[in-house]
């Protein structure tokens, strides 16, 4: 699936597009489902679910990328990061400094490891079209949807990505 706007080109053709998991079933039913065919006491698929074929259902993870590197001019670090928000319009909001940025947004996978795979690429794989500095990805934190609401609830925590958007530090 590429993952760009309605209606919008490609942008370089010799770059690999962002891809990201296929979107599983609705998140609601997803818990119902997980839980349906095994066994209370021990947690065990049963049998009777061991033979049926399902299709893996997909979560929300909050992604918090972090790259780092030699200092450049702050106009180009913030057009960079609003061009990867418009080729990745998944974004949710981002700071930046001349010598590191902080990225968050949410991604759909089936799992941690899925949603860690797509992030670690997001950086290389658009460096180029978005014109974003040489840096290296320096911290990743990768959190369920339940997870980030119960830190929020709890007060700690990032605070809602909000204002949305490419704003300094």
């Amino acid at each position: 699936m590429r993952r760009a706007r309605p209606g919008a080109l490609p942008r370089g053709t010799a770059e690999r597009a962002l891809t990201s998991v296929e979107a599983g079933a609705d998140f609601d039913a997803a818990r119902d489902r997980a839980t349906k065919g095994r066994d209370d006491t021990t947690g065990e698929t049963t049998a009777r679910e061991a033979g049926t074929k399902e299709r893996p259902l997909s979560k929300l993870w909050h992604i918090t990328l972090s790259v780092s590197g030699v200092e450049s001019p702050l106009k180009e670090v913030r057009r960079g990061l609003e061009q990867l928000a418009h080729d990745h319009p998944f974004l949710l909001t981002s700071r930046y400094a001349n010598d590191h940025a902080e990225i968050r947004y949410w991604e759909e996978a089936r799992d941690l490891h899925d949603a860690a795979a797509v992030a670690l690429r997001l950086w290389g794989e658009h460096r180029q079209t978005a014109k974003l500095p040489p840096w290296e990805i320096v911290g990743l934190e990768v959190i369920d949807r339940e997870t980030y609401h119960q830190r929020i609830a709890e007060g700690y925590g990032p605070p809602p990505a909000a204002p949305v958007g490419v704003h300094p530090y």
